[in-house]
């Protein structure tokens, strides 16, 4: 699993004009002027509604600010009630106490549904499967008709979790209730794993396991993050499109105890093995690696939860006895998880 590269918002206009309108809309029924809207945010007012102009991270960031502040709601008018402004803040403080991701999107769930009936949150029952459905899914009558606010929640959710357990969280798909929109091609580089419309509910599906990942962010640190709200959120983290990047997103999709053979990822790659296997040497690694550097960052993630015992680790990391657990975690980082886990907690205290 890989660090979530945030930088700095990007100054290149990639995002679809279409979002002005969109983002708007709500304000607009209220009143609301437009030009006073997008003078806020820097953007000339005869750019509305022309495809021709896509605008920055930064200026629909500011303008999304405007319509909170000119609504007084954080649903910006696009909810059948108002959601009163510092709502989320609130949230992010209570989840952020929380010690796994797990914790923290069962909190989220439980501040959304008590302060109000617009948002259908929660997590859908578990099953058996090895992945869960987590539904995000806004209720409302015709206010969201271009569906900004039920898509920038979605995005909002999936980056913010991201945010707190440090890395890109392996998504493995995200739903839509509605048909696919002419602007679709934009929601590829918005929202990871597997996209699919027509759903009954909106929400997005990740691998249980990424509910054990624990929580890392200080409440200092998220503080700065909800400041720097919503640019933060709409800042597209660089995609790594290497091959050994995209066999990692696979393998994220699956138990550790049943990871697929190099045949069965060549067919979903439509490649044969003989080249994924050329091509991975040409990258420096193998599909071995891969899978035990999975293993491995998983272990380190889990192993600075106090409340998991190594053998709970090496259960979900794919070992059947912790002793072979223990053997391999020397093996990819010269140190026992005992040893490893002390020297985080060295580090935490100072």
């Amino acid at each position: 699993m890989t660090s979530l590269p945030y930088s700095p918002q990007s100054s290149r206009a990639h995002i679809a004009n279409h979002y002005l309108r969109a983002s708007i809309s709500g304000a607009l029924a209220q009143g609301v002027s437009a030009a006073e809207l997008l003078t806020q945010a820097h953007i000339p007012e005869d750019w509305l509604d022309q495809p021709g102009h896509p605008v920055t991270e930064r200026q629909l960031s500011d303008l999304i600010k405007a319509v909170w502040r000119s609504t007084g709601d954080e649903f910006m008018g696009l909810a059948s009630n108002r959601c009163k402004r510092g709502a989320f803040s609130l949230m992010a403080e209570l989840a952020q106490s929380a010690s796994t991701l797990g914790g923290m999107l069962h909190q989220s769930a439980r501040f959304y549904s008590a302060i109000g009936d617009d948002l259908d949150i929660g997590q859908d029952d578990p099953g058996t499967g090895s992945q869960l459905f987590y539904r995000l899914h806004l209720r409302h009558r015709g206010e969201d008709r271009h569906h900004f606010l039920q898509e920038f929640i979605l995005l909002m959710w999936q980056r913010f979790a991201s945010w707190l357990v440090g890395q890109q969280i392996p998504i493995a798909g995200t739903r839509l209730a509605y048909p696919a929109p002419p602007h679709a091609a934009e929601y590829h580089s918005m929202y990871p794993g597997e996209l699919r419309f027509d759903q009954p509910r909106c929400g997005f599906v990740l691998h249980r396991r990424c509910l054990q990942l624990p929580i890392v962010r200080t409440s200092a640190e998220l503080q700065a993050f909800l400041v720097d709200c919503p640019a933060v959120i709409l800042h597209r983290p660089h995609r790594d499109n290497r091959l050994h990047t995209r066999l990692q997103a696979l393998l994220q999709r699956y138990d550790f105890e049943h990871l697929p053979s190099l045949e069965s990822l060549s067919d979903q790659l439509l490649m044969a093995p003989r080249t994924l296997r050329r091509r991975l040497r040409e990258e420096g690694t193998s599909l071995r690696q891969i899978k035990e550097a999975l293993r491995r960052d998983f272990a380190q993630k889990l192993l600075a939860n106090e409340h998991l015992s190594v053998q709970d680790i090496a259960l979900q990391t794919g070992f059947t006895e912790a002793a072979a657990f223990c053997r391999a975690f020397k093996r990819w980082t010269g140190q026992s998880p005992a040893r490893w886990r002390q020297g985080v907690r060295t580090v935490e205290n100072g």
